[in-house]
């Protein structure tokens, strides 16, 4: 069983005012032409499909491409929920996707409702098992826990990861027992995986990725998993095993989502699977559909760097910058200046950053951003930076932002 592993598409993002549309579209292509060259039975995409809960149409039809692509190459996909992720969103179109060999599972459930089966590829999948999945989206603190008056930070920190772990226990439980059943009518043992949609201790994350359990829980311990054959994580942008173990794995975004992204070698995970469990984990290298670079210096160093940068450039494919100008002396006029250095060339100038400490200054170059190019926290941040704070009352105002951002998200998820 050859399981393809990957998650947080940030489907319909719009980046700093620029859609991500035709990457996604170039990505679904490369997709199904590795699909097909390697033979690939089942794509797992675990969680944060799309970027926000109300998606634009291009990102909506982008998912149903994707979808009925794969149907008709024989190739069943499983779709998670993530944070980012609508549960309604996910759900209105869920009926109809199982017609399409595309399970989803927008939330967490009740345990025996979370387990699927991923076919092997064929005209017979659907009487030949390939592997059951415990599959378990983003968990939600209200959908395992209620949280009592008087409890504490750290009461509520352990609650939430006992019942998640318990979850996990739970469907893997529910899990195990079909497993059993299926390998006694089918004379072999079928492999089992899980998913998740969270952050595990020792992950290295991104400034793209938001905190999901704010003011309680940190990280998900790789203990507290059920002894699983593969683990096929998301959240995490990055692509990582956890701990240094081969079988839990984050596959990381397959675009860079910001520019501290850019640098990193996007992939995708294929998953062999067989009777022994897991037999190999290999990453395919995934092409980069939109150069993003950052730059740092003077204005003289990046006038001489910006024609660099252009040569792998073209008008049709221009290159997205991010400026972080090093200067002592205070310029007004510094966009502009930063705009005339990439005129003619086949670049465009996203943001522009001072490199200086005081916020005065920084909000100044970052005078030409928009609203459409910051999330909520990068907009409290910066209205706290130019505040004379203690460093303690900034953390705990933040903190308590945080949460009050993150309890918003769940409702109106």
């Amino acid at each position: 069983m050859r399981v393809l592993h990957t998650s947080d598409w940030h489907l319909g993002q719009s980046f700093m005012g620029k859609s991500r549309q035709a990457e996604h579209q170039a990505l679904i292509d490369w997709l199904m032409v590795q699909v097909e060259d390697h033979a690939v039975d089942a794509v797992v995409i675990a969680g944060d499909i799309f970027d926000t809960g109300t998606p634009p149409s291009y990102a909506r039809e982008l998912y149903s491409q994707l979808v009925v692509r794969l149907h008709e190459a024989g190739v069943a996909l499983l779709l998670l929920g993530g944070n980012h992720d609508s549960v309604a969103t996910l759900r209105e179109s869920s009926a109809l996707l199982e017609r399409l060999s595309a399970s989803v599972v927008p939330s967490a459930d009740a345990p025996q409702d979370q387990i699927r089966i991923l076919p092997k590829r064929g005209a017979d999948a659907g009487r030949m098992p390939g592997c059951v999945v415990c599959a378990i989206p983003f968990i939600r603190a209200r959908d395992v826990m209620r949280s009592e008056s008087g409890q504490s930070a750290e009461d509520k920190q352990q609650l939430l990861l006992r019942s998640i772990q318990s979850y996990y226990r739970a469907t893997f439980e529910a899990a195990s027992a079909l497993r059993d059943k299926l390998s006694q009518e089918t004379g072999r043992r079928l492999p089992l995986i899980a998913t998740g949609h969270l952050t595990t201790v020792g992950a290295s994350a991104t400034e793209s990725v938001r905190e999901i359990y704010v003011g309680t829980l940190d990280a998900f311990p790789t203990t507290a998993f059920p002894p699983v054959d593969y683990l096929a994580l998301g959240h995490i942008h990055r692509p990582q095993k956890v701990g240094g173990l081969e079988h839990i794995r984050y596959s990381g975004s397959p675009i860079a989502l910001s520019f501290d992204e850019a640098s990193q070698q996007k992939e995708v995970l294929l998953v062999d699977l067989d009777e022994s469990g897991l037999r190999a984990v290999t990453p395919l290298p995934v092409p980069a559909f939109q150069r993003l670079v950052s730059l740092l210096g003077n204005l003289k160093s990046l006038a001489d760097a910006f024609p660099r940068i252009a040569q792998n450039a073209t008008p049709e494919h221009p290159a997205w910058l991010e400026v972080t100008v090093a200067e002592d002396d205070y310029l007004s006029d510094l966009p502009a200046r930063i705009q005339a250095l990439a005129e003619n060339l086949p670049l465009e100038v996203l943001r522009i950053r001072r490199d200086r400490g005081n916020a005065a200054a920084q909000l100044t170059a970052d005078a030409g951003v928009t609203l459409d190019e910051l999330d909520p926290h990068d907009v409290f941040a910066r209205r706290l930076e130019q505040e004379d704070l203690p460093e303690n009352l900034r953390q705990s105002l933040t903190e308590r932002y945080r949460t009050i951002v993150a309890a918003t998200t769940e409702d109106a998820a």
